[in-house]
């Protein structure tokens, strides 16, 4: 189980954890990050991730990336 920031852009990754407090938690949650979803690295710039997630592009801060575990 590794952070989502050290995936490598192009690679589909199970998401396998979410951790944080529980209000990051549902935020993430409805950006579409749940346990068991997959999701790719698209590109990443200074850190901050863009990834595909449920057939969506969403911009994720590296704090918040390292927070997901996959």
């Amino acid at each position: 189980m590794m952070p989502l920031t050290l995936c490598q852009a192009g690679e589909e990754n199970i998401i396998k954890k979410i951790g944080g407090k529980e209000e990051v938690k549902k935020h993430l949650e409805t950006l579409g990050f749940v346990v068991g979803g997959s999701v790719t690295v698209v590109a990443a710039m200074g850190g901050n991730l863009i990834v595909n997630i449920k057939e969506s592009r969403v911009a994720v801060s590296k704090e918040m990336a390292n927070k997901i575990m996959v």
